[in-house]
């Protein structure tokens, strides 16, 4: 017989505990077979030129610069806010990091120098963008627009709007290859998936990103710094801009202020199709990723049908569209069962 003896209050939230296990399991089972379908699209109309492992590679390559944007996006979304800079954030810190290597490190400097600076810039960036919400208690979308633009015009005037090269061979070597058969962005992408579960699923600060998201107020009285803690929350997205950023850097070898244009509205998207609550309080890393891949197969099939951009877009729309949709009556089934 065991020495401990369930509590009527841990027997009340059993059932609700299965009920969200049995419901993130079902959204995911969702995207997996999403993304199969996408997948045999791509095989029936493309046959060999999509069924290919260079072509797989490709779509990893292309999801994995989004994909570590989206998992810092993640959080804010988690925590109830939004970050419309990290895109604009990205292409600034593209753009200091190759300023440091075009004019400094001609001499003796390390490429290292030039990763730090791109990290640091974001990681600044999104601290400012979190003081503002926190402390200066301006709306999300308002500080991170104006963020948006002060990032982009200090891109331009820093590189002149001319596009800078990489030039320093050790840094493209050391990032540009493969380990295992897969290319090392890949793997950056997968080591920062695998670190923001852990973050969100086992530790103090995912668990208060998601009740401030959920309850602030709540949260308040139990005696979270919310201030504090949206500012940390802003600061990872800004982080994960700056890693972008180095990895755009490897992909192109290029730093510009036109880097990141946009994706800041491809990663809001592939959080809100991975099932990340747009309204806050619930987030999912694994469902991120599924998201991010689904939108980088669904670019991939259109491309390789030749299909227009424009059709993309209304494909992406759709898709988003029904994803909130399917937000909106899951969070109405949830509220009527309590």
């Amino acid at each position: 017989m065991s020495s401990r003896t369930a509590t009527p209050d841990t027997e009340a939230k059993a059932p609700a505990r299965r009920s969200r296990v049995l419901g993130t399991a079902g959204r995911n089972t969702g995207l997996v077979l999403a993304l199969v379908l996408l997948c045999v699209v791509g095989v029936v109309t493309a046959g060999d030129r999509f069924a290919n492992v260079d072509n797989v590679m490709t779509i990893l390559r292309l999801a994995s610069v989004i994909g570590v944007l989206s998992i810092g996006m993640t959080f804010v979304i988690t925590a109830g806010g939004i970050d419309l800079s990290i895109g604009a954030v990205m292409g600034l810190a593209s753009v200091w990091a190759t300023t440091i290597a075009t004019q400094t490190m001609a001499t003796d400097t390390h490429w290292s120098l030039m990763v730090f600076v791109a990290l640091a810039v974001g990681l600044v960036a999104g601290l400012v963008n979190g003081v503002l919400v926190a402390y200066g208690k301006v709306v999300a979308f308002i500080a991170t627009l104006a963020m948006m633009a002060a990032a982009r015009g200090l891109a331009e005037m820093i590189s002149n709007r001319q596009t800078q090269r990489v030039r320093v061979n050790e840094f493209l070597d050391a990032f540009r290859g493969d380990l295992l058969g897969v290319p090392v962005l890949v793997w950056v992408f997968l080591v920062v998936a695998a670190a923001g579960w852990v973050l969100l699923n086992r530790t103090t600060f995912g668990r208060r990103t998601v009740a401030v998201g959920g309850n602030p107020e709540a949260s308040r009285l139990a005696g979270i710094n919310i201030r504090r803690h949206t500012v940390l929350v802003y600061g990872l997205a800004g982080l994960t801009a700056g890693i972008g950023a180095v990895m755009m850097l490897v992909r192109t070898t290029a730093g510009t202020s036109t880097h990141g244009q946009l994706y800041e509205l491809d990663a809001i998207a592939a959080v809100v199709v991975g099932g990340t609550l747009l309204a806050g309080g619930r987030g999912t890393i694994v469902g991120t990723v599924l998201g991010v891949l689904i939108f980088t197969t669904l670019t991939n099939v259109f491309t390789q049908n030749n299909l227009s951009t424009s059709a993309q877009a209304v494909a992406k729309g759709v898709i988003i569209v029904v994803a909130v949709l399917l937000q909106q009556r899951l969070a109405a089934r949830s509220r009527s069962s309590t």
